[in-house]
């Protein structure tokens, strides 16, 4: 089987890691993989060697001019599927395919892992006529899609992965000593882009109430994004300067996630979530609201406490029943390293990604029941 992958973004986020992760597992487990990325992008930087890649990227949903180079591509490389994994890359591979010629065209899908309704303009409309399947990152992203008129048939729920050995192997980063924290403080971390579904705004309100009942609380929160601002004015209204910290985008999340006494996702809406099976793979406990595909991840009073998204009083309350209970986070960390063991791989995922893609393209492939996404 051979797939021509397309991620047109500049920057890295989860979405872009889950690409470099699927790209990679494929060639790992003996397929062919070709990547079309961003040519100053981070994951054309950060791609393996080796792999084969195409600098290409729309300047905008509508690049005919893109969408010709890539269909030249398309025609040299003979793709048995295209597999796109970003909005415009979706475009550019519908109108590639659009321009069509004497070849049999390959089957186009999608990979979906945000739970946000498709648009339904008239160029949204036709380009997503054209996917012959979406890969759901979760179950609730896969109900999205049906009730958005997705025929159910031309959907599947293959849940995301990670490289839980490679999450091991990180070292762990002292953040008392990072960001210059009391000596003993408790510490709640979150990790995601500084954007309104994110939710960081109602993680500052569940802090500023959290303080008032335990002064050394510390939360850090690590991201960039357009909220930077009004998040800093937040914080500054409540005075909670030394409370909750914004050190920005960092390369080491990974090892300071291993030393939060807890994760919390505060979103207001969420695909799935792999920052949370990070945290799972590093044994923290975790709170999170029950927001897209979250409770898919996290089981409520086993691995982690759930609460409503924008209920800064549930999520002020979760946070501080765990923190003051050290012995519940360890037990919630140890449950949540078995699940995500069990559930969220990155060999899991790339089986069932090589499962829809012999389905699609109607080629025979031989399933490990073992290592199947689970459903639901």
């Amino acid at each position: 089987m051979f797939s021509l992958h397309i991620d047109t973004a500049r920057t890295w986020r989860g979405g872009q890691n889950q690409v470099l992760l699927t790209v990679n597992g494929l060639r790992e487990i003996g397929q062919r993989a070709a990547l079309v990325a961003h040519p100053d992008g981070e994951l054309r930087k950060r791609a393996a060697e080796g792999l084969e890649l195409i600098p290409l990227a729309p300047k905008s949903e509508v690049d005919l001019t893109a969408a010709w180079r890539l269909n030249r591509v398309v025609k040299r490389l003979k793709p048995d599927v295209i597999h796109a994994h970003d909005a415009h890359g979706v475009a550019m591979a519908s109108l590639a395919l659009s321009l069509g010629g004497k070849d049999v065209e390959p089957p186009l899908i999608v990979s979906r892992r945000v739970d946000f309704h498709l648009r339904h303009n008239s160029f949204s409309r036709w380009k997503h006529r054209q996917v012959d399947c979406f890969i759901a990152a979760s179950e609730a992203i896969r109900k999205m899609l049906i009730a958005d008129g997705v025929p159910e048939e031309r959907t599947l729920t293959v849940h995301e992965g990670i490289d839980v050995e490679h999450v091991q192997a990180v070292p762990a980063v002292d953040v008392h000593q990072a960001f210059f924290l009391p000596h003993g403080a408790p510490v709640v971390g979150n990790i995601a882009a500084l954007v309104p579904h994110k939710g960081q705004r109602h993680l500052i309100e569940a802090a500023h109430l959290a303080v008032q009942k335990m002064p050394d609380l510390r939360v850090v929160i690590l991201g960039e994004g357009e909220l930077r601002e009004a998040l800093e004015r937040l914080i500054k209204e409540y005075h909670l300067e030394k409370h909750v910290l914004m050190p920005g985008f960092r390369t080491d999340v990974l090892g300071c996630l291993k030393r939060f006494d807890l994760f919390v996702m505060s979103s207001v809406t969420e695909g799935l979530g792999t920052s949370l099976l990070d945290a799972m793979a590093c044994s923290r406990a975790i709170v999170a609201t029950t927001a897209g595909g979250i409770p898919e991840v996290v089981e409520d009073g086993v691995t982690g406490l759930l609460v409503p998204p924008r209920d800064h009083t549930a999520l002020a309350d979760a946070i501080l029943s765990l923190v003051g209970d050290p012995h519940r986070r360890q037990t919630m960390g140890d449950a949540g390293f078995a699940r995500v063991n069990a559930k969220f791989t990155v060999e899991r995922m790339i089986a069932g990604t090589a499962a829809v893609y012999a389905r699609v393209a109607g080629t025979p492939h031989v399933v490990d029941t073992e290592n199947q996404p689970a459903r639901g």
